[in-house]
């Protein structure tokens, strides 16, 4: 991926923002499931590749059917999910399948580990992703690409990230979406 900022949208203010910008991919995290359909037209008039957070999509369930019905539907560039079985439906449906993950404690990364080696998702999110020494870590234990994300709230916590060995940022924070315009 060269985009190193992903910007990630909660709002329809923030996806308007990422409209009217260079990126080409961006996410959106929260949203009605009424809104979906808006959003994904508005994002296909400006020729952008959208990421789904399907666990965030109010409205609707975050298991394998409601993944199919918004890959076909909707034919997103992408989706993200802790649920395996939201990531095994979109790499069958061809949807670039992103499995988050919280690095909350020992035990919970572990069970991480485990799930990604199962899922075997295309990318994975690790949040927080302002602890660039365990993005390092993660990298080197699932050899995965890795989306860095949560609580990075300065230009310096970006390079950070991607030195550590993410390839991109995933950030709803605007000021830090001008960083890395291509």
């Amino acid at each position: 991926m060269n985009q190193k900022i992903l910007p990630a949208s909660s709002s329809m203010k923030e996806f308007e923002i990422f409209l009217d910008s260079p990126y080409q991919i961006g996410v959106f995290l929260e949203m009605h499931i009424a809104q979906l359909k808006n959003v994904n037209a508005m994002a296909r008039q400006h020729n952008k590749k959208m990421i789904y957070h399907v666990d965030m999509i109010h409205g609707i369930k975050n298991d394998d059917y409601a993944t199919e019905y918004i890959c076909q539907e909707y034919r997103p560039y992408g989706l993200i999910s802790t649920k395996s079985s939201v990531i095994h439906k979109a790499k069958q449906k061809g949807v670039i399948a992103v499995q988050r993950i919280f690095l909350i404690d020992s035990h919970a990364l572990e069970k991480s580990y485990k799930l990604v080696e199962k899922t075997k998702p295309d990318y994975i999110e690790v949040l927080p992703g302002a602890m660039p020494w365990m993005i390092k870590e993660v990298k080197e234990r699932l050899n995965t690409p890795i989306f860095a994300g949560g609580l990075i709230r300065s230009p310096e916590e970006v390079k950070n990230a991607l030195k550590a060995g993410a390839v991109a940022i995933t950030t709803s924070k605007t000021d830090l979406w001008d960083m890395f315009i291509l």
